[in-house]
């Protein structure tokens, strides 16, 4: 017989070995291990527990257990060592949880768009932050739906980008190993004009040219490798997908589906920019000095870029506006459609490059700074005098106002990539990086670091600040830590925009000039100058085509837009 105030045995071997009636009895598995002992009232098969009625009805309610089988109390093992008999049935669930590799996704979470196992629900998805559902609950529509025919469509219209994208970059590889052969042969040329002095430079200048034609090779077959393997991939998960759709494995179904969602959008996110290649033309341009001082010479020429040209300007002011236009932030949501914050009138305007008009304008309480495009429909501007981060939606080409975020300072500058934004602060002097929510994730300040970081620009590895009092640019990783800082002859640098091959684009209004700064921060120079205090610029790398802003205080010059097109 069991004595008073003694815990029952979590195990026991059979109903033969016990004394009386009272041993006999089973109880509530969970209470006996830490508390009052209490009559079981049903039993838990996946489990293996006998409950009490309380933790009958907690079972039931608790996001990791609601589905378990529950026997009631008629239905129940009449001891514990029979309830080992009843084996938890196999389930639908083989895919492996990323985070927690011996655990089976069988959750989702609306909140976070997020596939689960049950130790992430545990830790991280709780039913008070989250909405999770059951998988078995949601998926039975997935068959043949509508999310399962646009992922599929949204795969095959990725695959066809990487395709086009291949066949651009070749062209342009040509064109580009063209103008080098060119080169080569103006090379030849000049060189019957000296005399066997130069038969050294004349071999340094070739091999300047051909370590060119082999760097372009490589970063043509970087770019082929990096489609090729996003087509092999899209093209495993589609036939997964079919597959699971023609046997109607609706769970398997929907949990590769939302993988292929996740997919997709990193894709739709980092395809372009590690697909985007600019493969630069060349000149010859011989040394003068070469033909009457030979013996003073040091060089044959120089390999130089071709030059930017300006196609033309953009007026971006309109009826409904009362000042002077002042842009002081822009991004692209296309290739031929401009968003950009005119400070002075308070608004937001759409750009359509190609017909070089204003196309729709909305209206803030306060001035706007700088812009970001998070989606192609969805965009966040920085308020800085209410402190606050406006979002907006772009649908049929119109701009409208949605939520705001509230934020711990005069912001500034912001950039969005891989579901963060990236903020700069002017008072106090700091940078954020947030969740799309607001949420802070890491802060990087200190006066040593930054005295008026205006604009702010952002890669896959790293993220680029404009410091106007300290006359630098800064380059961190996304960790927060400072790799390095280019000074040189700047001296108010403003908007910052960072081209296709990891260079810096930076206007600095107070030397009248666009400069270039390498992707490491070591070396950097004028690509364009005697301008009219520019301030605000963007890259569109599809185009080659730099956007910038004037800030003079002048109508003929803020009203509008410059663009130089790199030939």
């Amino acid at each position: 017989m069991a004595v008073p105030g003694k815990r029952m045995p979590k195990k026991i071997s059979s109903a033969s070995t016990l004394g009386s009636d009272e041993d006999i009895k089973v109880y509530c598995q969970p209470c006996d291990l830490d508390g009052p002992r209490l009559p079981a009232h049903g039993y838990c098969v996946d489990c293996r527990e006998h409950l009490c009625n309380t933790c009958l009805v907690a079972h039931k309610k608790h996001t990791l257990s609601r589905h378990h089988t529950l026997l009631d109390k008629n239905s129940m093992p009449q001891n514990i060592s029979s309830a080992s008999v009843h084996q938890r049935q196999p389930d639908n669930f083989t895919k492996p949880c990323p985070k927690h590799k011996k655990e089976m996704i069988k959750f989702y979470c609306q909140n976070h768009e997020a596939l689960l196992c049950s130790v992430c629900v545990t830790l991280e998805h709780t039913g008070i932050s989250c909405k999770v559902n059951y998988i078995p609950d949601i998926s039975g529509q997935i068959i043949n739906s509508k999310d399962h025919q646009d992922i599929l469509k949204a795969m095959d219209t990725i695959t066809e980008q990487c395709r086009k994208k291949s066949e651009d970059v070749k062209k342009i590889t040509a064109k580009s190993n063209s103008s080098l052969t060119d080169i080569l042969a103006d090379i030849k040329k000049f060189r019957k004009e000296i005399n066997q002095r130069l038969d050294e430079l004349e071999r340094q200048a070739e091999d300047e040219t051909k370590t060119i034609q082999q760097e372009n090779n490589k970063n043509l077959q970087i770019v082929q490798t990096t489609c090729d393997d996003v087509t092999k991939s899209l093209k495993a998960s589609s036939d997964a997908i079919k597959h699971l759709n023609i046997s109607k494995q609706a769970d398997k179904l929907f949990m590769e589906l939302k993988l292929a969602e996740q997919m997709i959008k990193d894709y739709e996110k980092h395809v372009p920019q590690s697909a985007a290649f600019d493969s630069k033309q060349y000149n010859f341009v011989p040394n003068k000095a070469i033909s009457t001082l030979l013996d003073k010479a040091r060089s044959l020429g120089a390999l130089t870029e071709k030059s930017l040209k300006h196609p033309g300007e953009i007026c971006v002011t309109t009826s409904k506006i009362k000042d002077k236009c002042g842009i002081s932030g822009m991004t692209l949501l296309t290739s031929d459609l401009l968003i950009i914050t005119d400070y002075n009138n308070h608004a937001v305007k759409m750009v359509d490059t190609c017909s070089q008009s204003v196309t729709d304008q909305l209206q803030l309480d306060t001035e706007p700074f700088d812009v970001t495009s998070v989606t192609t429909t969805k965009l966040a501007v920085t308020l800085p005098h209410t402190k606050n981060i406006q979002f907006i939606s772009v649908s049929s080409n119109k701009l409208k106002k949605k939520q705001t975020l509230r934020v711990a300072g005069e912001c500034h500058g912001i950039s969005y990539c891989q579901g963060k934004l990236v903020v700069s602060f002017v008072r106090p002097a700091n940078l954020q990086i947030l969740d799309i929510n607001g949420t802070i994730l890491t802060t990087v300040k200190g006066e040593n670091l930054f005295s008026r970081p205006e604009y702010v620009t952002t890669n896959t590895y790293s993220i680029y600040i404009s410091d106007w009092e300290k006359k630098i640019i800064t380059k961190l990783n996304w960790q927060g830590k400072v790799i390095r800082s280019y000074g040189g002859f700047m001296s108010e640098p403003y908007g910052v925009t960072l081209s296709d091959d990891g260079n810096v684009f930076v206007c600095d209004g107070q030397i009248h000039v666009i400069a270039k700064i390498a992707g490491d921060c070591s070396t950097g120079n004028v690509v364009l100058k005697d301008l009219n205090r520019p301030y605000a610029v963007c890259w569109c790398a599809e185009t080659s085509r730099l956007y910038f802003s004037c800030d003079t205080g002048k109508d003929k010059h803020d009203n509008f837009l410059r663009v130089f097109k790199l030939s």
